[in-house]
C-alpha cells in the first residue's frame, strides 16, 4: 500500500504543472478533495485488500494535486515580503502531521481497528470541501496550457521507475529474487533524459509538462538541491529510527511511534518563527546554522549502541528536527520565489517531485545501508551487528548532510522586482467569478 501510495504521487505530482495552469483554483480544489474523500470512504469499509489498495491509491490521487496547489495558491497571493511566514504556517501543517500520524493512527488500530482510521478521516475532508465551497473563490489566473501525451507517458515511466527502483533496493538487500533493481532504476532514467529533452524541444509551445527552465536560476536550483538533500537524510532517519528502537534496543512500536513526537511538534512550533525571521533577513542566516545542527544530529545518531538510553535517541532526533526546521521553510520559499509567477506551478510540481524521489532515496540508501553493515557483522552478537549497521547509515547520511552547509553559502533571499512581473508576451487570462465555477 505504501508503495503503490508513493508511486502514485510521482506520476501525478509532475503533471499537476499543467493542470494548476489550464484549470481554476475551485476546479483543481474540489477535485483534489473530492478524489481523497471517496478514496477514505471506499477505504473505511473495503472488505478486501484489494480494494483498500485501490482506494489508497484514489487517495494518493487527491494528495498528489493539492500539495502543489497548496504552494502555488500561496505564492500567488502573498506579497513577496510576506511569503515566509505564511510559508511557515503551511509548515506547521507539514511537519507536525508526520508526527502525530503514527501515534495517532496507532491509538486508533489498537482501540477501534484500521478501518477508523479512514473513518475519522472522512468527515475531515468533507468539512474541508463544505468550507471550500463557501469561502474558496478564483483568485489565481489561468493561461493557455495542453497536454502533451508522449512527455505524460515520459514521466510516468521515468519517475515511477527510479520510485519503485529506489524503494525496491533496501528489500533486494535483504533478499532474493524478484525484479532486478537494475530493470526500473534503467527504465526511469532513460524516460527521465528523454522526458528533459521532450520539455526542451517544446519550451516556446503551451503542451510543456514541466518547464525545466527554471533550473536556470541559481537560487532555485541550489534551494532544490538542498531540498532533495535535507529530505535524504529526514526520510531515512524516520525509517531507521523506529527500527532501531524496535530490533536493537527491545521496545514496543508504540514507544518508537511515539519517539519521532516530540521533534515534529518542535518542528511544527517553530515553523513560523522561522517563516517570520526569513521575511526579515532572508535564508541564509537561517539555513546555514540549520545544516549545521542537522549535520551534527546525523553523525550523533552515528554513535548509537545497544544500551542508549531512548531519551537520548529522542533529544537527537529533536536535534534534527531543529536543524531541519530552520532549513526547509526558508529552502521552499526561496526556490518558488525565485521564478518569474508564470512559472510558480511548474516550479512546485517539480520541487514535490523531487522530495517523493528524495524520500524514496534516502529510504532506500539508509536501509541498504543497514542491512548490508549488519548482516556482515552479525557473525557473533547479533543487536551489536544491528547496532554497527544503523551507525553505519547515520553516518554516511551525516558525510551527504555537509553538502547542505557549503550550498547554503550561495543562498540569498529572491529580489521581488525581478520575478512579480510577467514576461512580455505572456498569454495570461484572469479566471472567471468563482461563482460562475461550478465544483468538479
Amino acid at each position: 500500500m505504501t508503495t503503490a501510495f508513493m508511486l502514485t504521487m510521482a506520476v501525478v505530482i509532475p503533471v499537476t504543472g499543467v493542470l494548476l495552469q489550464r484549470y481554476t483554483l475551485r476546479r483543481n480544489f474540489f477535485t483534489a478533495m473530492g478524489l481523497f474523500a471517496v478514496g477514505s470512504a471506499v477505504a473505511a469499509f473495503a472488505p478486501t485488500f484489494d480494494v483498500l489498495l485501490v482506494a489508497r491509491v484514489v487517495q494518493a490521487l487527491g494528495t498528489s494535486i493539492m500539495l502543489p496547489l497548496l504552494f502555488t495558491t500561496v505564492m500567488q497571493l502573498v506579497a513577496a515580503e510576506k511569503r515566509g511566514r505564511t510559508m511557515g504556517l503551511v509548515a506547521i501543517v507539514t511537519a507536525a502531521a508526520p508526527a502525530l500520524g503514527p501515534t495517532v493512527s496507532g491509538v486508533i488500530v489498537s482501540s477501534l481497528g484500521w478501518q477508523w482510521v479512514f473513518i475519522l478521516v472522512l468527515p475531515i475532508a468533507v468539512l474541508a470541501i463544505a468550507g471550500g465551497a463557501v469561502w474558496l473563490r478564483n483568485v489565481t489566473p489561468t493561461m493557455s496550457a495542453r497536454f502533451d501525451v508522449l512527455s505524460v507517458l515520459l514521466s510516468a515511466f521515468g519517475f515511477s521507475g527510479v520510485v519503485y527502483g529506489l524503494a525496491s533496493i533496501g528489500e533486494e538487500a535483504g533478499s532474493e529474487g524478484g525484479l532486478p533493481i537494475w530493470v526500473p532504476l534503467s527504465i526511469g532514467i532513460v524516460a527521465l533524459v528523454a522526458l528533459v529533452v521532450r520539455q526542451l524541444a517544446l519550451r516556446e509551445t503551451d503542451r510543456v509538462l514541466l518547464d525545466v527552465r527554471v533550473f536556470t536560476g541559481r537560487l532555485f536550483t541550489v534551494s532544490t538541491v538542498m531540498i532533495v538533500t535535507v529530505s535524504i537524510s529526514l526520510f531515512g532517519s524516520l525509517i531507521l529510527l523506529p527500527l532501531y528502537v524496535q530490533q536493537v534496543l527491545g521496545e514496543p512500536a508504540y514507544i518508537a511511534g511515539l519517539m519521532l513526537l516530540p521533534g515534529g511538534l518542535l518542528s511544527g512550533i517553530l515553523a513560523p518563527f522561522v517563516g517570520m525571521v526569513y521575511d526579515k533577513v532572508g535564508p541564509r542566516i537561517l539555513i546555514l546554522p540549520g545544516a549545521v545542527i542537522a549535520t551534527g544530529a546525523m553523525f550523533a545518531f552515528s554513535t548509537l549502541g545497544t544500551s542508549t538510553p531512548v531519551g537520548l535517541v529522542i533529544g537527537m532526533h529533536m536535534l534534527l528536527s531543529v536543524g531541519t526546521a530552520l532549513m526547509m521553510t526558508p529552502l521552499m520559499t526561496t526556490a518558488l520565489g525565485s521564478v518569474a509567477p508564470k512559472l510558480y506551478s511548474h516550479a512546485s510540481a517539480i520541487v514535490n517531485t523531487l522530495q517523493q524521489v528524495a524520500g524514496a532515496a534516502g529510504t532506500a540508501l539508509f536501509i541498504t545501508l543497514f542491512t548490508v553493515v549488519s548482516t556482515a557483522t552479525i557473525s557473533g552478537d547479533a543487536l551489536t551487528g544491528l547496532a554497527d549497521g544503523v551507525g553505519t547509515a547515520f553516518r554516511i547520511g551525516g558525510f551527504i548532510s555537509i553538502a547542505g552547509i557549503a550550498l547554503a553559502l550561495f543562498l540569498r533571499k529572491p529580489d521581488p522586482a525581478s520575478t512579480t512581473s510577467p514576461a512580455p508576451g505572456d498569454d495570461q487570462t484572469q479566471t472567471e467569478d468563482a461563482e460562475s465555477e461550478v465544483p468538479a
